[in-house]
């Protein structure tokens, strides 16, 4: 979580700067894009997140003394590029959607423009950064949409990979729509909700389960779930629990924010059970929380079920995004500076033809059905291009022409979605806070359809290029392979 991540890149980052300075290149501008070509978890969307992260990267970086004299010893950089890189800033332009709104493959996430030798330095970092947010956040909302309205906690930082993995992951669900944390750090870092109820090892430690619960109630009596699954979840845990609850009640003891957690077994008849053992003992507003290796398919299959969970703690699965263990962003160039000082669109082709580039400086447009406020597709087009809502548009998908949609007008409203962050290696963009991208989070996902949040077989939303941009594509196309 070291400041200044300037070091933090890919070897051959640096041997190309080194390749550009060396060939007069260095002041020659670059446009690369951030994007990524699948949605992970076959989900039918993905959540932006890391931008606050990425913000810092590159308002901190610089390379001290140190970094000069280890890249010194590496024997591979003339003096003259380490010159350069002592009073190395970043100068130029980045655009990016921002964070927590619903994003799809092959729009761009950022767009960098910068002298190339710039925004080559910075494409490992940012790609790190964006790729581990997006796939947290992605799986948090995942596993929120699952639970059905019940509260969500992320409880994952003792199986992370890492600290920062931890930290940052937890920070990502949060806006992917986790309500807190067990996660202390990430709290204190970024104002994130931090929760947490006792572990087995606290009812191990005292000579009786109903003493563990009672000291527990007597330090938290604010905050009292207690973890009933130690000994006997129905036998023992759930009675004592409800033991400890009359008492608080007959003290005069105000009872909220209380409930029994359990952590093994079979968490949908337990649940069931536990619920009737509360409500006959008058709790009926008493949670019943479950954590333990759960994940959004169990979870959707215990609500299936008619499990009595109002509060699911998930742990693993979430903070390692099992199952999926990679954003799988890139970042590639898109046009770039020639010898007159033209700025020409750039393509990479490839017998894949996901993998084929989109050439050009390009901006995202977002078609909303004014009706019902649902997205209806979203438009790649280039940068001076314009969308009049008073005109129909027809667009179609770059793969099959022949899946065209007419928007007619006045039925649909647009929204560009790449804003500035950095103009001229000044920062005009200040991130929320947390709480604040969370709830733009939430309002991001409502505008998406019912098919598009289905955890199996999503429906997939049309990204379409622009008919200049598709034009273009097809020329570059051409032009290389001639």
């Amino acid at each position: 979580m070291n400041g200044n991540l300037s070091m933090m890149t890919d070897y051959y980052e640096l041997t190309m700067m080194q390749g550009y300075f060396l060939s007069g290149m260095e002041k020659r501008q670059g446009v690369f894009d951030l994007y990524y070509r699948r949605n992970p978890l076959g989900n039918g969307f993905a959540i932006a997140a890391g931008l606050a992260q990425a913000i810092d990267y590159i308002e901190n970086l610089s390379f001290a003394k140190e970094d000069i004299e280890y890249l010194s010893g590496l024997n591979s950089f003339k003096p003259e590029f380490l010159n350069y890189l002592e009073n190395f800033s970043f100068t130029g332009d980045i655009w990016a959607i921002p964070e927590g709104t619903v994003v799809f493959p092959n729009e761009p996430l950022m767009r960098i423009t910068a002298p190339i030798i710039e925004a080559q330095l910075i494409e490992t970092a940012l790609l790190n950064i964006i790729n581990h947010q997006c796939l947290i956040a992605t799986k948090a909302a995942r596993v929120v949409y699952a639970a059905g309205g019940d509260s969500v906690l992320e409880f994952g930082l003792r199986r992370a990979q890492g600290p920062d993995a931890g930290v940052y992951g937890a920070r990502a669900a949060i806006i992917g729509g986790c309500v807190a944390t067990s996660n202390t750090l990430c709290g204190q870092m970024f104002g994130a909700p931090v929760r947490g109820t006792h572990a087995h090892s606290w009812v191990m430690s005292f000579p009786d389960e109903l003493s563990a619960f009672r000291e527990y109630a007597r330090l938290y009596p604010e905050d009292c779930t207690l973890l009933v699954d130690t000994y006997d979840t129905l036998k023992s845990g759930v009675p004592n629990a409800i033991t400890v609850f009359s008492e608080m009640k007959a003290a005069g003891i105000p009872l909220k924010n209380y409930g029994v957690r359990m952590d093994s077994g079979d968490i949908a008849y337990i649940s069931k059970k536990a619920r009737v053992k509360l409500d006959v003992s008058g709790f009926t507003d008493a949670k019943i929380a479950a954590s333990g290796d759960l994940d959004e398919t169990i979870i959707q299959s215990l609500k299936q079920q008619n499990a009595e969970i109002s509060l699911w703690g998930v742990g693993t699965s979430l903070i390692t995004s099992d199952g999926c263990p990679a954003f799988g962003g890139i970042y590639k160039l898109a046009a770039a500076e020639n010898e007159n000082g033209e700025m020409e669109p750039r393509i990479k082709l490839s017998e894949n033809l996901e993998k084929i580039t989109t050439p050009g400086v390009k901006k995202v447009f977002r078609f909303f059905e004014k009706e019902t406020g649902k997205i209806k597709a979203d438009l790649i087009s280039l940068d001076d291009e314009t969308i009049d809502e008073a005109q129909p548009i027809t667009i179609f998908d770059p793969l099959a022409t022949w899946k065209r949609m007419t928007l007619e007008a006045g039925s649909f409203t647009v929204k560009e979605l790449l804003i500035p962050i950095f103009i001229n290696g000044e920062k005009i963009y200040n991130s929320p806070e947390l709480a604040e991208i969370q709830e733009y989070c939430r309002e991001s996902q409502s505008t998406l359809w019912d098919e598009h949040k289905r955890l199996i077989n999503p429906h997939i939303l049309p990204v379409d290029l622009s008919q200049r941009l598709y034009d273009l594509k097809q020329q570059k196309i051409s032009e290389a392979r001639e």
